[in-house]
């Protein structure tokens, strides 16, 4: 998994596509941002980060945003085991 690829991914478990913001950033957005060596995930709002975190390799942040955002959907019943 890489930046390229994780919003189609996260589609696919029903995560909107306005949610998640890769390579930049964006208010009430997840965003997913390479900074310096590493990348960094975190929400933003009003101007603001929350909830972030930083990783010294693309596969694990996006792995940690898609297990992150995917666990929200498990939360609020929209995907889940059938």
């Amino acid at each position: 998994m890489n930046a390229e690829s994780i919003i189609e991914l996260l589609g696919a478990v029903g995560v909107p596509a306005d949610v998640v913001t890769v390579g930049g950033e964006a208010d009430n957005t997840w965003c997913l941002v390479r900074e310096g060596d590493g990348w960094e995930v975190f929400w933003r709002e009003q101007g603001n980060r929350y909830d972030w975190a930083r990783f010294s390799s693309e596969a694990v942040a996006c792995h940690y945003l898609f297990g992150r955002l995917t666990w929200s959907q498990v939360v609020r019943g929209a995907v889940g085991v059938r």
